[in-house]
C-alpha cells in the first residue's frame, strides 16, 4: 500500500507539479487551502503533509499550528514550502513543529530526499 501525502497549496501549478512528481511512488491528495485541509483531516490521516506558507484564507503558519493542536495529527511529519529563504522563516516553522522547510523553486531531487527522510526515517538512516 502506498504512503499517503497531503499537499496543501493555493497555487494550482504547484499542486499539479507535486502530484505529478510524487504520485509515481505515493498516493497524493492535493487541497488548495488550509481550511479545507483541516476539514479533510477530520476523516483522513496522511503519512506526510507538504504545505505552502503563503496561502489565502489560512496561511501555513496557522495551518501548522492547528495541525499540531489536534491529537491525531500532532506527530504527522510536515514539510513547509516557501518562496522566502530567510532563516527566521525556517526557525518559525521549526518552532511551530515542521520537520523540514524547502524554498521554492525547489530541486525535485531534494524534495524526494526530504519525503523519504520523513516517511522512512529509520530505514533511510540504515541505507547510509
Amino acid at each position: 500500500m502506498k504512503k499517503k501525502i497531503l499537499v496543501v497549496d493555493d497555487e494550482i501549478s504547484i499542486c499539479l507539479l507535486l502530484d505529478n512528481f510524487l504520485s509515481k511512488n505515493y498516493e497524493v491528495v492535493t487541497i488548495n487551502n488550509g481550511l479545507d485541509a483541516l476539514i479533510w483531516l477530520d476523516s483522513s490521516i496522511p503519512d506526510l503533509i507538504i504545505s505552502d506558507i503563503q496561502m489565502s484564507n489560512m496561511d501555513g503558519y496557522e495551518f501548522l499550528t492547528k495541525l499540531r493542536q489536534r491529537g491525531f495529527t500532532k506527530h504527522t511529519p510536515c514539510i513547509m514550502l516557501s518562496g522566502k529563504s530567510e532563516s527566521k522563516e525556517r526557525i518559525k516553522c521549526y518552532k511551530l513543529g515542521a520537520q523540514d522547510y524547502l524554498t521554492k523553486p525547489f530541486n525535485p531531487e531534494e524534495l524526494d530526499e526530504l519525503v523519504k527522510k520523513n516517511l522512512y526515517p529509520i530505514h533511510y538512516a540504515i541505507e547510509w
